[in-house]
C-alpha cells in the first residue's frame, strides 16, 4: 500500500512539473502547439467548442492506445484528471503580462520543453502507465525501436500538425518550433539522464488493484 501511494505521489509530482512546462509554452505567446492546432481545426468543422474538440481528440488517442495494446493504469487516470487543472492553476497564478518578445518567447518555450520532458520522466518512472498522448508516443516508439524516442515525437507531432493545418487550425512560429523542438529537447534531456521510456514495464489498473488487495490481505 505504501509503495503504491508513493508511486501515485510521484506521478502527481511529475505531472506538476510537466504542467509547469506546458504553462511556459503557453506563456511564451508565440503560437499554439500542434495538438491545440488540431483542436482548433476540428472546432471549425464540428458543432462543438475547442474544449469539447480537445476531449474528442483525447478519447480518440486513447482508443488508438488500446489498439496499440498500451496499458491503461492509474497514471493514465491521474493524468486525465489533474494535468489540465494543474496547467490552469499555473496560468491563474502567473500575474505577469503576456510575453510580447518573439526571441524571449522562443527561450521560454524551449525551457517549457525541458520541464515537460523532466515531468514525463518523473511520472513515467512510477510505472503505472502514461497519459493518452504519452502512451501513443511510447506505443509508436515500440514499433520503431531503432528510432530515438525524441524523433518519434517529432514525427508524431508533425502528423498532428498536418491534420490541424488541413482542418484550418492556426499555425504560427511557436507551432513549428513545438513540432521540431519538443522532441529534440526531450531526446537531449533523456540522453543526459539516461532514460528510455520504452523500457519501462507498466502495471495496469487491475494489476495495481490486485497488488493492493494482496498487501491488505
Amino acid at each position: 500500500m505504501k509503495k503504491t501511494l508513493l508511486e501515485w505521489l510521484k506521478i502527481i509530482c511529475g505531472l506538476i512539473v510537466f504542467a509547469f512546462g506546458v504553462h511556459l509554452t503557453i506563456f511564451a505567446n508565440i503560437g499554439l502547439a500542434p495538438w491545440d492546432c488540431l483542436g482548433m481545426g476540428l472546432a471549425k468543422h464540428l458543432p462543438f467548442g475547442y474544449g469539447i474538440c480537445m476531449t474528442i481528440v483525447a478519447v480518440t488517442v486513447l482508443m488508438i492506445d488500446l489498439l496499440l495494446k498500451e496499458k491503461i493504469g492509474f497514471g493514465t487516470i491521474i493524468d486525465a484528471l489533474l494535468t489540465g487543472n494543474f496547467v490552469h492553476a499555473f496560468n491563474c497564478i502567473n500575474r505577469l503580462e503576456p510575453n510580447s518578445n518573439v526571441w524571449l518567447g522562443i527561450c521560454i518555450m524551449l525551457a517549457g520543453f525541458v520541464f515537460m520532458a523532466i515531468g514525463m520522466w518523473i511520472y513515467m518512472s512510477a510505472a503505472q502507465c502514461c497519459g493518452p498522448r504519452d502512451a501513443l508516443l511510447v506505443g509508436l516508439g515500440k514499433r520503431m525501436p531503432r528510432v530515438p524516442i525524441g524523433i518519434v515525437e517529432v514525427i508524431m507531432w508533425a502528423v498532428v500538425l498536418l491534420f490541424g493545418w488541413l482542418l484550418g487550425g492556426p499555425v504560427g512560429i511557436g507551432t513549428l518550433i513545438s513540432t521540431l523542438g519538443a522532441g529534440l529537447v526531450m531526446q537531449l534531456v533523456y540522453n543526459i539522464i539516461g532514460f528510455e521510456p520504452r523500457k519501462i514495464r507498466h502495471r495496469d489498473v487491475m494489476t495495481t488493484i490486485k497488488e493492493l488487495a494482496k498487501n491488505d490481505g
